[in-house]
């Protein structure tokens, strides 16, 4: 008998408490720890875990207390992005520390201030800003030591209070309250020896960072959690009896709501009654509204501008556009890039290594004849230099911002892995239909035998294809608005479609097929068939009373911006190429059109995945996009695959991009935004990375005072931060 594996559940916790890279390995580590824990990855721009468990051994409340052992908070939560921005709890205490902090600079480095015992005011001023207003750093330091880890916060407690702790011990043991002392930009040299100072505003620059942060770090977020406030939260029911004001979340496919001006649209739907425009552009990045009216669909979260519409739900809450799209932006951001998983590595030695630099550094002063505030100041700078926080913001911080630009724009970005991806291409594959071309075929000529009327045929062809499936017979029918009433009708497979019309027996069909049933085009319409078909039209002839009387071609149009889009991945570095079960001729046709050299035609659903390896052997990093069923095999294979939203949910699952807008160009622009983002990363990065390695000697030299120690630390993250917010200016060709 074969046990049934269960199927795995997956939850999303907001955390408190996060404030470097080692705290994101720290509750990584408590999490995955968790029996039962598939995968557990903590975004700190975020502050979301994301988490795959198995129920039957694991839980939510198991997973938020687990979080809770390793120091922080954790609670679960529902929806996409940054939680919604609150009061920060760390602004009543920086502004005392802030406050208290001045008076204590200007004591302790003005000496024409210091008056007869002036050290013991400041210290009664430094004390509740070294202990009160830096509680929030020694309660995350002590807990990371009850769990026998360190993180950030060890460092800035440690500094803030063995620089508290040792002016303390020196005004009450000596005589250092009356001790002149005096301004320095470094930690060399007899200052004196008190440090309150160093305690007092390395804890208010740090606070005034942290505060900054955060508000940077929401801004990061800004576009992610818009797209969390598009679902309308309300909908108006439309009943026989009266329209209902409902919860969005109570209503069900089938039900009719009525959308006036002003408001959004709750569900996924189809308009049944009314005109207006809709503002799509926080959904497609489509800037001007798009006009609609009875039968056209519409997708939840789309703003309506003038008319009242009464529109029919067909998909609704978790399964409607603005979820789908906030669902996969939230996703994206729980995936790492092999760069933030390095950044994680080191972070997890980085914390310990530093407490070892700066106890040596203490040290090595000490036997160099140095006396313990001299050989303090360095120890304390080296603590309080020291940035992991940087480093774990590095790739989040860059990530929040494209993905949250990238659906601002109709371009949702699976993760990291994608972004490194998009990056490395070299030649991309583009699907015809419903690519390159809008997939939908229309009228492009009438050729009529001679002596006929080329009007009075199309009139009769439509009627004949009036309600047909067939995409050349919609295409006939769409062009006629007036088509005269048909009776009669009768399909015949492979051939076509027949009806009585005004009192004739039309017949529309494939030419060659009519041609076998005794019904040839004649020499005219046989060059305007050869002609039509050099062009890759499809083709149908219209016959009545035994003979053809014209022939209709029609064309899968060319997208407006195609070929704008193949120009500008050319410039991009990118060679284009055609891939399309299509013959060669009709292949041939919108390849020159879209300025595409290199096709491939005739192919095979099936094979097109094949097609796709041939040109990875020859080396090539291949993106495809495509919009179809049969193009997920192929968008699976690529090393980068591209859904345009218009297509099948089977190939925007199998694609590492998905397009919301229906427009090839952004296939461009989503490879320029990665590129884009994967620089500001390594820029982000080698920040991170050099800041430590130059600051961190400096500060042990001596050569760095503690407070410009914690200057520099807090304008280490803000640069980060302000380098990713940089990718908010992105803009679409």
């Amino acid at each position: 008998m074969t046990v049934e594996s269960p199927t795995p559940a997956h939850v999303d916790l907001a955390l408190e408490g996060l404030h470097c890279a080692a705290c994101v390995g720290r509750t990584e580590q408590a999490l995955a720890a968790v029996p039962g824990v598939a995968r557990a990855t903590v975004n700190l721009a975020t502050e979301r875990a994301a988490v795959d468990f198995d129920p039957d051994r694991a839980s939510v409340p198991l997973l938020v207390r687990a979080v809770a052992e390793a120091g922080y908070g954790a609670e679960p939560v529902a929806g996409a992005g940054p939680r919604p921005a609150g009061r920060d709890p760390l602004v009543p205490r920086m502004i005392v520390a802030v406050a208290l902090s001045l008076p204590v600079v200007l004591l302790s480095m003005l000496p024409p201030l210091q008056f007869p015992g002036w050290g013991w005011p400041v210290g009664a001023l430094a004390t509740p800003v070294a202990l009160w207003c830096a509680w929030p750093f020694h309660r995350a330091a002590w807990a990371a030591l009850r769990h026998r880890t360190a993180s950030m916060d060890t460092l800035i407690s440690l500094g803030v209070l063995a620089a508290w702790a040792s002016s303390t011990a020196a005004l009450v043991l000596t005589d250092a309250a009356s001790m002149p002392m005096h301004l320095s930009l470094t930690a060399r040299g007899e200052t004196g020896a008190l440090t309150y100072e160093v305690a007092a505003v390395v804890t208010a620059l740090l606070l005034v960072g942290r505060v900054l942060e955060l508000r940077a770090r929401r801004r990061a977020g800004d576009a992610v959690r818009a797209l969390g406030e598009l679902s309308a939260p309300d909908a108006v029911l439309v009943r026989p009896a009266g329209d209902l004001v409902v919860p969005a979340a109570a209503l069900a496919v089938g039900d009719r709501i009525r959308v006036r001006p002003g408001e959004r649209v709750a569900v996924d739907g189809r308009v049944v009654a009314g005109a207006s425009s809709l503002d799509q552009a926080l959904l497609t990045g489509e800037s001007a509204p798009v006009d609609v009216g009875p039968g056209d669909e519409v997708p939840g979260g789309a703003l309506n501008t003038t008319g009242t519409l009464v529109v029919e739900a067909l998909r609704v809450g978790a399964d409607s556009a603005a979820a789908r799209i906030a669902r996969l932006v939230e996703q994206a951001q729980t995936e790492k890039a092999s760069a933030q998983r390095l950044a994680d590595r080191v972070a997890g030695v980085f914390v310990p290594i530093v407490l070892v630099i700066a106890a040596a550094t203490c040290g090595v002063w000490l036997a160099a004849g140095a006396t313990w505030s001299e050989a303090l100041a360095p120890a304390v700078a080296v603590l309080v230099v020291a940035c992991p926080c940087a480093l774990g913001l590095a790739v989040p911080a860059a990530l929040l911002v494209a993905t949250g630009r990238g659906a601002q724009l109709g371009i949702l970005l699976r993760g990291a892995p994608s972004l490194e991806r998009a990056e490395r291409v070299d030649a991309v594959v583009l699907d015809k239909t419903g690519t390159v071309t809008e997939g939908r075929m229309e009228l492009a000529a009438v050729h009529p035998a001679p002596g006929e009327d080329p009007d009075v045929a199309l009139r009769l062809a439509a009627a004949v294809e009036r309600g047909s499936e067939h995409p050349v017979g919609r295409a006939i029918a769409a062009a006629v608005e007036d088509a005269p009433a048909a009776s009669g009708f009768a399909a015949r497979p492979g051939v076509g479609a027949e009806a009585d019309v005004e009192g004739r027996r039309v017949v529309v069909g494939r030419p060659e097929r009519l041609a076998a049933e005794g019904l040839p085009l004649g020499p005219e319409l046989e060059a305007a068939a050869a002609h039509e078909a050099a062009e890759g039209r499809a083709l149908a002839a219209v016959a009545w009373d035994g003979r053809v009387r014209a022939l209709v071609s029609t064309a899968d149009r060319i997208r407006p911006t195609s070929a704008a889009a193949v120009t500008a991945l050319r410039a991009l570095g990118l060679e284009p190429v055609l891939l399309t079960g299509d013959g060669a001729a009709a292949a041939g046709v919108v390849a020159r059109a879209v300025g595409i050299e290199r096709v491939i035609a005739d192919v095979l659903p099936e094979d097109k995945a094949a097609e796709v390896a041939r040109l990875q052997a020859e080396g090539h990093a291949v993106a495809v996009v495509g919009d179809g069923l049969n193009d997920a095999p192929a968008l699976a294979r690529a090393d980068l695959g591209v859904a345009m939203g218009s297509g099948a949910d089977a190939a925007q699952a199998a694609a590492d991009v998905t397009l919301v807008r229906a427009d090839l160009i952004a296939a461009a622009d989503a490879v320029r935004l990665a590129r884009r983002t994967m620089a500001t990363i390594r820029g982000n990065l080698a920040w991170a990375f050099g800041y430590n390695v130059v600051l961190i000697p400096l500060a042990a030299l001596g050569f760095l005072n503690p407070i410009l120690s914690g200057l520099a630390m807090a304008a280490s993250s803000l640069f980060v931060l302000g380098n990713s917010l940089r990718l908010r200016r992105f803009r679409p060709l």
